[in-house]
C-alpha cells in the first residue's frame, strides 16, 4: 500500500502530521485521531452554516476595519466555495467530539485558511497570510459560533426542505378529503365498529393534523431566529466590537434569505439550548401526526381479501421473496419507522437539552445532529408518501358498502325511537342469532320495517345537523 504523503503542521500542542491532499490543518487532524468514534459525521449543512457565519464575519470584521480587504475578499472567496459545495471532502469529523462543537469549528476555519493561502500562492500550514484563529476566526469564539451555525442550519432546512413538503402532503390530504366526501363507511373507535362517518371526514382529520403541525412548526421559528454571536467565549462579547453583533446577524440574514436577528441574552444562547428542544418537540408532534396516519392508511388498505380493505393503495414493488402477487404498505412502513427514529431523536436531544453546565451546554454536536436529522426525515417521507402512496389512494366501494350494512353500531341511531335499552337488546339478538338489526328490531317488536328504515339514514347519521 502506497504511504499516505503528509505536510506537517503545528497548534498550540506541538507538531502534527496532516494528509497533503487536505486543506484542514493540526486541530482537525488531532480530532480524528482522538474520537474514532461511530461513523456518523457533522452534517454538511452545519458546514456550509458555519461557512456563511464565516463569510458574515469577514464582512463585518472589514466594515468596522478590523480586517484587511484582501483578507476579507479572500476568505468570502473561499466560504463560497465551501457553500457551494466544492471542499466537501475536507470535513471528515464525527459528531461525537468536543460538546461546543470546537474542532468543527476549526475544521472550518483551517480550510478556509490553507485554501485561501494555497489561492494566494503561499504555502499551506503556514498560516500566512491568512491565520486560521486571528483572521477567520477573528471576533469569534467556537461557543457563539456553532449555536449560530446550529440555529441557521435547521431554519433554512425547515424553510427550504420540511414546510414545502409538508404543505404537500396537506394538500394531498385536503383533495382526498373532498374527493371521498360522499363515500359512507364504518366509524371505528377502541379498534371496534362504531357509527358511521364518510371517508372524506376520516381523511380531513388526516389533513388536519399535518396543517396542525405544520402551524406548530412555525410558532417555534422564532427563537431560531436568535443567533449567539457576538457573545464569544462566554456570553459577553469579548473581543468583539460593540456594534458586531448587530450587524453580523444583519450581514447573515443577506447571505442566507432569511430572519436572523442577535440574541437578546448571550448568556442563555451559549449555556442552554432550548429553542433546539422546542424546535424538537414541535418536529415531535408531526412525527406522531405521521405514525397515526400511516397506521390508520395501512390497516384500511389491509387484505386484499383477508382484512379491512376499505382502501387500495399504490402496488410500488413486490412485497415478498417467496409469497408470489404479494404487495406490502411499504410507503406506511417507511412513514412509521421515520416516526419511531424523530421521536428517539427528540428523546435525545430533550435530554442532552437538560445537561447545560455553568455558561455552555456541552451537547451540542449531538442535538443538531439528532434535530437535522428529523427534519430530513420528516420532510422526506412527506414527499414520499405523498407521491408514492396518498395519490394513488382509492376507495373500495363493494367492501365499504358490505361492512357499512353489517355494522351493530347503526343501531345508535335507535336511541331516540326507542331508547338504549331496547337498542341494546336488539344489537345483542342481531349479534347472537347472527341476524340483521332490521330483522332483530321487527322480532322484538319494537319497529316496523318502515320505521327502522326511516331511522336508520346513514346520510343523516354522518351529517346529523343537516
Amino acid at each position: 500500500m502506497k504511504e499516505q504523503k503528509t505536510r506537517i503542521e503545528t497548534d498550540s500542542l506541538g507538531e502534527v502530521h496532516v494528509p497533503a491532499s487536505k486543506y484542514y490543518g493540526a486541530q482537525t487532524q488531532r480530532s480524528l485521531e482522538n474520537f474514532r468514534i461511530g461513523e456518523e459525521k457533522m452534517p454538511m449543512r452545519m458546514i456550509y452554516a458555519l461557512a456563511m457565519i464565516k463569510k458574515a464575519a469577514a464582512e463585518v470584521n472589514w466594515e468596522l476595519g478590523l480586517l484587511a480587504k484582501e483578507k476579507k475578499t479572500i476568505i468570502a472567496d473561499v466560504c463560497k466555495e465551501i457553500i457551494e459545495g466544492k471542499l466537501d471532502d475536507h470535513f471528515d469529523l464525527v459528531v461525537w467530539q468536543t460538546g461546543s462543537g470546537t474542532q468543527t469549528n476549526m475544521n472550518v476555519n483551517e480550510v478556509i485558511s490553507n485554501r485561501a493561502i494555497e489561492k494566494l500562492g503561499g504555502v499551506m500550514g503556514s498560516k500566512a497570510p491568512i491565520h486560521p484563529n486571528d483572521d477567520v476566526n477573528k471576533s469569534q469564539s467556537s461557543n457563539d459560533v456553532f449555536p449560530t451555525a446550529m440555529h441557521i442550519a435547521a431554519k433554512l432546512s425547515i424553510e427550504k426542505d420540511l414546510l414545502p413538503n409538508l404543505h404537500i402532503l396537506w394538500e394531498g390530504f385536503k383533495r382526498k378529503s373532498e374527493e371521498f366526501h360522499s363515500v359512507i363507511k364504518v366509524g371505528r373507535t377502541h379498534l371496534m365498529d362504531a357509527t358511521p362517518m364518510t371517508l372524506g371526514q376520516e381523511f380531513s382529520g388526516y389533513a388536519a393534523q399535518i396543517e396542525y403541525g405544520i402551524q406548530a412548526i412555525k410558532r417555534v421559528m422564532q427563537p431560531l431566529s436568535e443567533i449567539a454571536l457576538g457573545g464569544t467565549a462566554v456570553g459577553t462579547g469579548l473581543n468583539t466590537h460593540p456594534v458586531y453583533a448587530k450587524r453580523v446577524a444583519e450581514v447573515l440574514s443577506e447571505i442566507t434569505g432569511s430572519c436572523f436577528i442577535s440574541a437578546r441574552n448571550k448568556f442563555e444562547a451559549l449555556a442552554s439550548n432550548d429553542s433546539v428542544v422546542e424546535v424538537s418537540g414541535a418536529l415531535k408532534r408531526v412525527a406522531c401526526a405521521f405514525m397515526k396516519i400511516a397506521n390508520d392508511i395501512r390497516w384500511l388498505a389491509s387484505g386484499p381479501r383477508c382484512g379491512l380493505g376499505e382502501i387500495t393503495i399504490p402496488d410500488n414493488e413486490p412485497g415478498s421473496s417467496i409469497m408470489p402477487g404479494k404487495v406490502n404498505p411499504t410507503q406506511s412502513e417507511a412513514m412509521t419507522m421515520v416516526a419511531v427514529q424523530v421521536l428517539g431523536n427528540d428523546a435525545a436531544i430533550g435530554i442532552a437539552g437538560s445537561q447545560g453546565n455553568f455558561e455552555l451546554n456541552v451537547f451540542k454536536p449531538l442535538m443538531i445532529y439528532n434535530l437535522l436529522q428529523s427534519i430530513q426525515l420528516l420532510a422526506d417521507v412527506a414527499k414520499n408518501f405523498h407521491d408514492k402512496c396518498l395519490v394513488g389512494i382509492e376507495p373500495n366501494h363493494a367492501r365499504i358498502k358490505e361492512l357499512l350494512d353489517h355494522s351493530l353500531m347503526l343501531a345508535t341511531a335507535l336511541n331516540p325511537v326507542v331508547g338504549y335499552d331496547r337498542a341494546s337488546e336488539v344489537v345483542k339478538k342481531a349479534y347472537k342469532e347472527n341476524k340483521s338489526l332490521k330483522v332483530a328490531a321487527v322480532e322484538l317488536g319494537f319497529l316496523t320495517e318502515k320505521e327502522f328504515e326511516a331511522a336508520i339514514d346513514y346520510k343523516k347519521m354522518v351529517n346529523p345537523s343537516s
